[in-house]
């Protein structure tokens, strides 16, 4: 095991990894009470377009089957996962997102225990039609509640307007006519492609004795036979900077109007540092144009224009990219001039250098006060990873940011042909 040392917070990660090509972090945190420990494999909705283990040929699969493979992990020919874990004391989840799935559990005691049933539900998969027929019903109902969600609806209607062809315009759920294309098979061939330790991450936080834990993982995953692994060929339709729609309006049961602006990453190729210092520029950016202290925040809320819903997001991963301006509001047009003719005037004038600099020490807040979260690491550290970043190297690439590195990625990503404007009427 290798310790990753990060003096100015305090802390030792321990890493290694395994033959079979498992990367396994352990983060000991004597203060704990709780230890969660996440197994995360870097396959999410997007990757429905690859070459299966053992085949040479590229094979379109139907869309949600990330998720719904999320869901069939927790079927057990013997044993009922759910009931194993609460016996043992033990909360389990999981989730995907458009690049990774992960199973995650939190507990106080019987840690080995768990540890051990999250390692093995996850790598003994047990599908048969029966229940594969029983689970489309199951999500079938899941999206049609997300369908009659305005929020969730908006998401994914800005998405559609940013991108032409990537499935990230595409609802993580899939489909009710994807879903039902969904067969054993599939199933099997996906979970065999993306589900082998070596395109997977263990990652454990908690009161634990990293030495005692990396034991119990290499003992198990050595009572385990693995095919040797393969690169796996994902393949991608390619995109351009220019927006599948510049507008767009859709009209869906709400009582407030929502608007939404959208700007699509030209360069989403980035890894690395390059991506940490690029994504903490732009959320930072992004708070010092429309942040509740802000100017055009002030303007729009004092105008009566929009409420508290208001946000603003950054989305990053290899391939796309994102950002995602808006919220509820009376006046849609209004709040698209503002942002627009805010967006312009930090492009005219140099950034105000104190400004930056408070918005940098309120990121470097945030930041701190999240990772006193076991949960918020645990989910947060892997997604890092699989880009080839440190969750721990935020902190001194925020502290190292200037105005002008904010500067170079506001004229990078807020180009007008990457611009697209969603408002949502009521019915």
């Amino acid at each position: 095991m290798k310790p990753i040392i990060y003096e100015k917070l305090g802390e030792t990660i321990y890493h290694e990894k395994l033959v079979n090509g498992l990367e396994v972090y352990i983060l000991p945190k004597k203060g704990f009470h709780k230890t969660v420990a996440t197994f995360t494999t870097k396959y999410g909705s997007v990757d429905n377009n690859f070459s299966p283990l053992g085949k040479d040929d590229s094979t379109p699969f139907p869309a949600g089957l990330a998720h719904f493979l999320e869901h069939k992990m927790f079927d057990c020919e013997k044993c009922d996962v759910f009931h194993t874990f609460a016996k043992q004391g033990a909360f389990v989840n999981a989730f995907t997102s458009f690049t990774r799935t992960a199973y995650t559990l939190s507990a106080t005691s019987n840690i080995n225990e768990n540890l051990t049933t999250l390692l093995d539900f996850v790598q003994e998969p047990y599908f048969t039609d029966e229940t594969i027929e029983k689970e489309k019903g199951i999500i079938e109902q899941e999206i049609k509640m997300y369908d009659d969600n305005p929020d969730w609806r908006a998401r994914f209607g800005i998405l559609e307007n940013l991108y032409k062809s990537h499935p990230v315009k595409m609802d993580l759920a899939g489909t009710i006519s994807s879903i039902n294309q969904i067969k054993k098979e599939d199933l099997y061939s996906c979970y065999n492609t993306f589900y082998h330790p070596d395109n997977m991450l263990f990652f454990v936080i908690g009161p634990v004795v990293p030495e005692e834990i990396i034991r119990l993982i290499r003992n198990n995953q050595e009572q385990k036979k693995f095919p040797e692994p393969e690169e796996i060929q994902r393949i991608f339709p390619e995109e351009d900077v220019k927006v599948n729609r510049s507008s767009s309006v859709i009209k869906l049961p709400v009582q407030i109007p929502k608007v939404f602006i959208g700007y699509k990453e030209s360069n989403p190729t980035r890894q690395g540092q390059e991506l940490l210092k690029y994504e903490s520029s732009l959320n930072v950016l992004l708070e010092l144009m429309f942040g509740s202290s802000s100017d055009a925040y002030g303007k729009m809320y004092d105008s009566g224009y929009l409420d508290k819903t208001f946000t603003f997001d950054y989305t990053n991963e290899k391939g796309f990219g994102f950002s995602i301006i808006g919220g509820n509001s009376q006046a849609p047009e209004e709040v698209i001039n503002i942002i627009s003719e805010t967006i312009d005037r930090f492009k005219k004038e140099p950034i105000n250098k104190e400004a930056a600099e408070r918005v940098i020490k309120k990121e470097i807040g945030s930041f701190l006060s999240a990772i006193n979260s076991p949960q918020f690491i645990a989910n947060q550290f892997t997604r890092y990873r699989f880009n080839e970043m440190d969750l721990f190297d935020v902190l001194p690439t925020l502290e190292n940011l200037t105005r002008y590195d904010l500067e170079d990625v506001l004229h990078l990503h807020f180009s007008d042909e990457a611009r697209t404007t969603l408002i949502v009427e009521s019915k």
